[in-house]
């Protein structure tokens, strides 16, 4: 699990950086975006998400065994998320915003004036809500599907989960781990077709509802391990339906280039299509992850540390890049080696300069020595 996060927070630096070219709005762009970036894009597009937070329903389950009570796992994962989230955003994400009123709404004032007056306004800037957690908005769905869990571990007894545990693990069993959660997606796909994710929290019903699926089965795979004997047998199967999906996903988007959104209500084959990417890319990854690199390594801890500072620095470096990038009128190859060489660099000064301070190691999401 611990290969599993590294890989997919470092596939989530390369997907932040190739935001600056896709089309799709964002906080700072190219002058001329690239269409065929997309494709790429459309390979992690549907399950890097989904992907960390089976990790962190794993990872969740783990630290409630460990710390044996729902009250200290609870003060235990409010520290570790609570505190760098309210560091990310009074410090680390204001400049985001910043950079995209300046470049795509006509903003003049500068950064200083900006953080001062208008960023602690707790209301919107032409549009855009302020003050915002931004790309945090992973932390704070973690904390509060936290809470959703110490609230299930306080009011249901043991006995009551165990039973619950158990029948969702026999629904899991064999080919359901492939057929189950993704038939959870679809369910919560016609319920509310075409909803888009906010990242807001409170108006995101149908998002939590679909990555809730995922916390729930890792936190499965933590309590009820015999559930990796169904990933075994899926996970050859899952990689196959995971390829051909893409390439159906890739042949869709080749055959009808800037193709507006369907309309309000429909559910399109391209988006069950991409469901079906999505969880087989999920259970393959999982699968070959088990068999393949379930085994320790000198630099896995340290980098397993490293992953909360990288994701809490890194889009924040990318924004500034391709801002400087941008003003500079750079090509599109010069830029995307310079944005990947300056992210590499600024994530891992961030985390080796924090993590020698006492003080900044809360916040930058360390435990503290």
């Amino acid at each position: 699990m611990d290969w599993l996060r590294i890989g997919a927070f470092a596939l989530l630096i390369l997907y932040h950086i190739g935001m600056y070219f896709v089309p799709w709005g964002w906080h700072v762009k190219i002058a001329q975006p690239i269409d065929w970036v997309q494709i790429p894009m459309m390979a992690t597009n549907s399950w890097r998400l989904p992907l960390l937070f089976l990790v962190s329903g794993y990872a969740s389950a783990a630290l409630f065994a460990k710390l044996g009570g729902a009250g200290a796992f609870l003060r235990s994962r409010s520290a570790r998320l609570l505190i760098p989230l309210v560091f990310g955003m009074i410090v680390v994400v204001p400049v985001q915003p910043w950079i995209e009123l300046l470049t795509q709404h006509g903003y003049v004032q500068s950064f200083e004036h900006f953080w001062l007056h208008d960023y602690f306004r707790f209301g919107s800037l032409d549009g855009i809500v302020l003050p915002t957690w931004q790309h945090l908005w992973f932390v704070v769905y973690l904390w509060v599907y936290t809470l959703i869990a110490v609230a299930v571990l306080v009011l249901v007894p043991e006995v009551v989960r165990a039973r619950i545990a158990d029948g969702a693990a026999r629904l899991l069993r064999g080919w359901g781990m492939l057929v189950i959660p993704f038939a959870a997606w679809l369910a919560i796909l016609f319920a509310f077709p075409g909803h888009p994710e906010t990242h807001a929290l409170v108006d995101d019903g149908p998002s939590h509802l679909h990555y809730l699926v995922p916390f729930f089965i890792g936190w499965l795979l933590r309590v009820r391990p015999a559930l990796f004997d169904a990933v075994a047998r899926c996970w050859p199967a899952a990689t196959v339906l995971a390829v051909a999906a893409y390439a159906y996903i890739v042949w869709a988007m080749w055959a009808a280039p800037g193709e507006g959104p369907p309309p309000e209500g429909i559910v399109t084959t391209f988006m069950i299509v991409r469901l079906v990417q999505g969880w087989a890319s999920i259970v393959a990854l999982v699968g070959i992850a088990d068999r393949y690199t379930n085994r320790d390594h000198p630099r896995r801890a340290m980098l397993a540390e490293a992953v909360f500072p990288f994701y809490i620095i890194h889009q924040t470096i990318i924004v500034v890049g391709g801002w400087y990038l941008l003003q500079g009128r750079v090509a599109p190859l010069p830029s995307f080696l310079i944005l990947l060489i300056a992210t590499t660099i600024g994530c891992w000064l961030f985390y080796a300069i924090g993590r020698t301070i006492g003080w900044l190691r809360p916040l930058i999401g360390l435990q503290r020595q």
